[in-house]
């Protein structure tokens, strides 16, 4: 079993050099919370991951194979901000097996993995308002030999391997708030500048208030001080962000491109379910200019998980991503799958990586490296990035193991520039090198069409191997935001129909959002001249900001900046929304 989430009481003893005690007096609870001058704990470690997903998982384990390969022994901890491995994970998915084979080659021998239902039919289909159509898909595609499972069980399964087969230390309930410098700069960065190197990271705190007061229950963060750092938090993540914007690691690379992705898993009528059947859908109900798609998934035990991926450069500001879904669901395809005694069972939204190779970022800095989806691998034709992950994880592991034990004297522990090298000579690259002018062939005037007919002749007949690169804007462009609301019409989109499509907060009611309704604003934002120009258009109500302000899950549907942060108060209750990490 996985290690239930320690208490908060315990946070600053477990495994740890305690250096300063809290007292939660009265007089100190009054007090408040100073970050700077906080007593904390500290805790040293060889690696620290930040994420419990498949890459950072993978990362662990790969780590301590290698300590058993080498017989060298190294302290590997994850932090994840989950109550427990997998709380996080958005489910159901198809997954390509490649990395999990030489990560763990004797898996299927394993009486408890997860992978156990392989898909048995991939089709696409396109979606006129009534009809859906056979659809040729790329080769990509094809799902012979994956397997469609809940990602979620899947990470919670990897996390049971690591713990107690491979000895990793997994703390859920331990979110990363900040990196730790060294306070001198002891380093160069990849361009040649004298800078701080990460040398761990800092927990969250808990148990303050909205105005940040400490209450009773306050335990403050602690201390992760390690040799490498590997970030692996998913997409668009805090953490992350700081490091792309302190070492530059965009410099060389097009700006990452997003896309919103709304799931839904169900139990299904029994006359409806067909295991292992795997569908992808184009078309209705977004329109020619808008990039995205559907999919419906039969995994186990009658489960099926169906959803929506909107690109969010769509230029309508009055395009709801979460309406859209639920208006998919009105398809006569959809009606049917999820007639009968069909049960909706959970809902989630998150943000995705779709720019490919050409928007990976440096994977590098000193003191750490960016794996999985912290960087974005995501291939965008085959709507698969698990792979892709577990194996950046794995390649990290061993670029970090070597740093920390080098076989040369010469050596520097912080660096991890050994896995930019091996990153460009993996199966990874060539993954995204075929796929690399997919997604930005739809940013044409032609919109969908173009897309569908550039992105039809290189897999089919080209396989990527063309001379030139598709870049996802015009050079010196950094950002896409929504145009003004006066140049589009507001969309009529249909009333709801229960149970087959919800309001938004019965939605957000099933995704297991808990929070306290006294607890800090946990929505950051990126404050820059830019932001405060779109902010003062929202609040002035101008729909075609680049920022929305109002109820629910209703956060920020746009590509964030990466640099600065600032806090947006919002007036809703915080179970009233899902941290989707579209900022």
């Amino acid at each position: 079993m996985l290690r239930p989430q320690l208490s908060r009481l315990s946070r600053s003893t477990v495994n740890c050099r305690q250096i300063r005690h809290v007292q939660s007096s009265a007089a100190r609870l009054a007090e408040a919370f100073d970050p700077v001058g906080i007593e904390r704990a500290e805790d040293e470690v060889d690696v620290c991951i930040v994420g419990g997903g498949p890459a950072g998982l993978s990362a662990a384990i790969r780590l301590k194979q290698l300590e058993k390969e080498k017989g060298k022994e190294i302290r590997v901890v994850v932090l994840e901000k989950g109550s427990e491995i997998g709380s996080h994970i958005v489910s159901g998915a198809v997954i390509e097996p490649r990395a999990l084979n030489e990560l763990l080659p004797q898996w299927q021998s394993m009486d408890d993995h997860p992978l156990t239902r392989p898909a048995t039919s991939s089709h696409m289909r396109f979606l006129t308002e009534k009809l859906s159509l056979p659809f040729p898909h790329p080769p990509q595609m094809n799902n012979d030999g994956n397997y469609i499972l809940s990602l979620s069980q899947f990470t919670h399964w990897l996390g049971n391997i690591a713990e107690n087969e491979y000895g990793v230390e997994i703390y859920p309930g331990f979110a990363g708030s900040q990196l730790l410098l060294s306070t001198t700069p002891d380093a160069r960065d990849s361009w040649g500048n004298q800078v701080r190197s990460v040398q761990g990271v800092t927990t969250n705190e808990v148990g303050l208030t909205r105005n940040y007061t400490m209450k009773s229950s306050f335990e403050p963060g602690m201390a992760f001080r390690a040799k490498v750092t590997l970030l692996g938090e998913g997409a668009h993540g805090s953490l992350s962000k700081q490091a792309i914007s302190m070492y530059q690691l965009r410099k060389e690379a097009q700006p990452q491109t997003y896309g919103i992705g709304l799931k839904e898993v169900w139990r299904v009528d029994p006359e409806q379910y067909e295991p292992g059947k795997v569908n992808h859908f184009l078309g209705w109900p977004l329109s020619y200019d808008v990039y995205g798609g559907g999919w419906e998934y039969h995994m186990d035990d009658g489960l099926v998980s169906i959803g929506l991926v909107v690109g969010l450069d769509y230029k309508n500001p009055y395009l709801s991503p979460y309406r859209e879904f639920q208006r998919l669901k009105h398809h006569p395809h959809f009606r049917k799958l999820l007639s009968g005694n069909s049960e909706r069972l959970s809902y989630a939204a998150r943000v995705l990586n779709e720019g490919g190779l050409q928007s990976v970022p440096r994977l590098h800095f000193p003191g750490g490296a960016l794996i999985g989806c912290s960087a974005g691998f995501v291939n965008v034709a085959k709507i698969k990035g698990t792979h892709n992950a577990m194996k950046t994880g794995m390649l990290a592991a061993e670029s970090a193991f070597d740093a920390i034990h080098p076989s040369s004297a010469e050596s520097s522990s912080s660096d991890l520039s050994s896995y930019e090298t091996a990153f460009k000579n993996s199966w990874v690259y060539e993954d995204l090198h075929e796929v690399r002018n997919m997604r930005p062939s739809f940013n044409t005037r032609l919109g969908i069409w173009g897309g569908i007919a550039y992105s039809g002749v290189d897999s089919l007949f080209l396989g990527g191997k063309t001379p030139w690169t598709f870049r996802h804007a015009p050079a010196g462009v950094k950002e896409k935001k929504s145009e003004p609301a006066s140049w589009h019409q507001p969309i009529d989109y249909p009333a709801f129909q229960p149970p087959l499509s919800t309001d938004l907060m019965t939605s957000v009611s099933l995704t297991g959002t808990n929070h306290a309704d006294d607890q800090p604003v946990h929505l950051r934002v990126v404050k820059t001249r830019n932001f405060v120009k779109e902010l003062d258009r929202a609040r002035a109500g101008d729909e075609g900001a680049n920022v929305a302000i109002g109820a629910g899950s209703k956060a920020v549907e746009t590509c964030a900046k990466e640099e600065g942060e600032v806090e947006m108060e919002k007036e809703t209750r915080k179970e009233h929304s899902v941290s989707c990490w579209c900022l």
